[in-house]
């Protein structure tokens, strides 16, 4: 039998991308799996309907590749090359297994030096579980670009595929936003008697929860007036998690003699998970007993428990 040369003046060209398949060339070889064929027109030429390679690991996974030299007649596939991804040993996986993966399959060309890889357009996932097994391209590559040999799949009679196997797994982390709009029992007072006669730096209100409520210490807002009677509007985004208000009659660090200060703090901060984020919008109000003329501040802030 006659050997094909793998010389040609025109190579071929195929970089083109629709919406269900992706053809493009890369130098790199495969990292998962090489197939090298010989004598392929014997192979073509005989009554083979498929080929199932021995098992390669990829991902945790074993998987082998079925291939139809003369396209998979199952499926009514013609003048095409079939190939086809399928996970091996399936009995040892456990009940209800599925695995989500991308993968390349790669035909050498050996005029580019290059490999022309054919995946999924789009980057889109393929699932495998026990009732689906198996998942490729029916038209892989026509049989005519294929056995042209000015293509440089086909040289001396041999050609090289291969395949690229990348296993998503899911590493059991996440995180749930929950936004609370204005939840059920926002307003807390804390009213404080003889003011005047305080004598204590800091002084601090009860406990108190705000729809579901708990949290962290994070965020102060000073005042410019003394008065008997605080009252903090606060809407937060959280839950579980108890607050207080820190009242320093006389100010704090700069403000200190000049400005009451006031403090919302988050309670119980030791029993809140690490890296829990929270963001809190709120409204701090001092009220005017006599003249309905209150003084109020609003804030919203961001906090994270990094210790």
């Amino acid at each position: 039998m006659a050997k094909n040369s793998c010389r040609a003046i025109v190579p071929f060209e195929n970089n083109d991308i629709d919406g269900e398949v992706s053809r493009s060339l890369r130098a790199v070889r495969p990292a998962h799996y090489l197939l090298n064929i010989q004598s392929f027109s014997t192979f073509y030429e005989t009554d083979i309907e498929n080929y199932e390679t021995g098992d390669f690991e990829a991902g945790g996974y074993k998987w082998k590749l079925c291939l139809y030299p003369n396209g998979n007649k199952k499926r009514n596939v013609n003048d095409h090359i079939s190939l086809y991804l399928v996970i091996s040993d399936t009995k040892n996986l456990p009940h209800g297994w599925e695995v989500n993966i991308q993968f390349k399959f790669f035909v050498f060309d050996h005029i580019k030096d290059k490999y022309l890889t054919v995946q999924d357009g789009g980057g889109r996932v393929r699932r495998f579980h026990a009732i689906k097994t198996e998942w490729g391209f029916d038209q892989f590559l026509s049989l005519d670009t294929f056995k042209n040999v000015s293509n440089g799949y086909l040289c001396d009679d041999s050609c090289i595929l291969g395949a690229e196997v990348f296993v998503i797994h899911y590493a059991g982390e996440g995180e749930c936003l929950s936004l609370i709009k204005a939840p059920a029992g926002n307003i807390y007072t804390w009213k404080v008697h003889n003011f005047s006669a305080l004598s204590k730096e800091e002084l601090s209100s009860e406990e108190f929860k705000t729809g579901k409520g708990k949290w962290y210490d994070f965020f102060f807002v000073f005042l410019e007036f003394c008065c008997s009677q605080l009252k903090s509007i606060i809407y937060v985004a959280s839950r579980n998690e108890l607050r207080t208000l820190t009242l320093y009659p006389k100010g704090t660090a700069s403000v200190e003699g000049e400005s009451l200060s006031l403090f919302l703090s988050i309670a119980d901060s030791a029993t809140l998970p690490l890296n829990r984020k929270i963001y809190a919008k709120y409204k701090l109000r001092i009220r005017d007993q006599l003249n309905n003329k209150h003084k109020e501040r609003e804030g919203e802030n961001h906090i994270s428990l990094l210790f």
